[in-house]
């Protein structure tokens, strides 16, 4: 590698599209560099759980011969990436974080997997997560088959979840970016506990054909990246209309990169719940607030009275215990790593279809609501996550007492499927990053986008990283 080592392994995707294309570097040599750390650091974090050596040599050769003839596929051609291991991979091991499922293989590459192959990006691991991405109930950071995923901050403190190996992964400066999942916070926590720009996208936004299915209603795929702009190219990447997903949108989506508007963005504040949350993200928050008042109008917001945690905690339930029956019903999940996990599952086959149905009608009065109060701004903000990540081998709850683990803007944008933006905020206790959260309307994610890299011209978070 011709260039400094650290640059490169922190650099953002146009950074080392303007290295390949200036000469400075080439896909094969990214894809040896970051491989190299992967093999070396990814152990160490417990971030990895398979390399794709083969494939991504294979992919990085095709990448420059390509680049060299004059056929250029965009931003992320001969980029390295890494998948939460819930994307099936063809003819590569996808674990869904589970011990029992650890050699499991399937024919096809998932679309969100293809989609990005044909963008000429370059799949270099399948990273860690959660055990069946949370579904089963856990309580702690143990619960994956690669042992407890550590954060590059603080090594003896975890990422987050499920997405917890893509966390781990982008903010040690192993891939440039990664794939998660979330269906209650899963690429939002891990984006905050890891200092990243983490994007969930609108529900339907992208494919999630050839990923595990926990619930059909409220998982979604998105990209973990060192930018909120880095979100976006592969935002575009990744969305688009497909008939394998029939809840895919519609729309096509194209990111282009807002110019700072001369009026501002209007922005609604939330600041209910503050007072469950660690005094240095709140603290934090309203730091990035301050920053904000810069470029945006602020007014303080409120969210209709719905008990949305609750509702979520339901839906989940109910829809993965369907979408885990035939595992449950084999004792597959009596091999789990977290003891919690062996029983979680069971809860969900006790959900009548009454209460189903009842909590999917107040859903959609909920939507309703929620959209009439976003359709008045640009974005809602609102702390990522109420806490820093917790130490390795502590029990959640005991860790978040007296703040409050569950974050509310969080469960409601699940519930209601619109988009939002982890970006990092700060540091809190024991050196941990903090994060804002950016939320907004169905479709809205350039909007978010923007809204955040305008606060990343304005704070220098984002350009802070881990040594090894």
């Amino acid at each position: 590698m011709s260039t400094n080592d650290d640059h490169v392994s922190f650099a953002t995707i146009r950074e080392l599209g303007r290295m390949i294309r200036s000469g400075e570097t080439t896909p094969t040599r990214l894809a040896e560099h970051f491989l190299g750390r992967l093999e070396t650091i990814g152990p160490e974090l417990n971030a990895v759980v398979t390399l794709t050596r083969e494939r991504a040599m294979r992919e990085a050769q095709l990448a420059e011969d390509e680049l060299a003839s004059g056929y250029d596929r965009g931003p992320l051609h001969g980029i390295p990436y890494g998948a939460k291991d819930l994307l099936a991979t063809a003819g590569i091991p996808t674990s869904w974080g589970a011990e029992p499922l650890r050699e499991q293989i399937f024919a096809d590459d998932a679309t969100a997997v293809k989609k990005l192959r044909d963008a000429g990006a370059v799949l270099v691991a399948k990273l860690a997560m959660i055990e069946m991405a949370g579904g089963m109930g856990y309580n702690q950071p143990v619960a994956s088959l690669t042992g407890a995923p550590r954060n590059p901050w603080n090594r003896e403190s975890w990422t987050g979840g499920s997405s917890s190996g893509s966390g781990a992964a982008v903010a040690a400066g192993l891939v440039p970016f990664a794939i998660g999942s979330e269906t209650g916070g899963s690429i939002l926590s891990p984006s905050s506990y890891c200092g990243l720009s983490g994007l969930r996208p609108s529900y339907g936004r992208i494919s999630r054909h050839g990923a595990m299915a926990l619930c059909w209603t409220l998982d979604k795929l998105g990209p973990m990246c060192h930018t909120a702009d880095d979100t976006g190219i592969v935002l575009q990447a990744l969305a688009g209309y497909d008939p394998a997903d029939g809840s895919t949108l519609q729309q096509t989506y194209r990111y282009e990169p807002e110019i700072a508007r001369s009026s501002g963005f209007r922005l609604g504040v939330l600041r209910q719940g503050l007072d469950l949350v660690q005094p240095e993200v709140n603290a934090n928050f309203e730091a990035a607030c301050t920053a904000l008042g810069s470029v945006a109008t602020l007014e303080n917001v409120e969210l209709p009275d719905y008990p949305y945690g609750d509702i979520y905690t339901l839906i989940l339930s109910s829809e993965g215990a369907a979408a885990f029956e035939d595992l449950i019903e084999r004792g597959v999940i009596s091999g789990l790593t977290a003891p919690e996990d062996r029983l979680g599952g069971y809860a969900g086959l006790t959900v009548t279809a009454v209460e189903y149905l009842r909590a999917m009608r107040v859903r959609r009065r909920i939507n309703d609501e929620v959209d009439a109060l976003l359709s008045r701004y640009d974005a809602i903000v609102h702390p990522a996550t109420n806490t820093v990540a917790s130490p390795i081998g502590v029990n959640f709850d005991l860790f978040a007492k007296p703040w409050s683990r569950r974050n509310t803007l969080t469960s409601l944008g699940n519930l209601s499927g619109f988009p939002a933006l982890s970006v990092m905020s700060g540091f809190g206790e024991r050196g941990l990053p903090t994060g804002m959260q950016i939320a907004g309307r169905v479709g809205s994610e350039s909007t978010l986008i923007a809204v955040g890299s305008a606060y990343q011209q304005l704070t220098d978070w984002h350009d802070q990283h881990p040594s090894d």
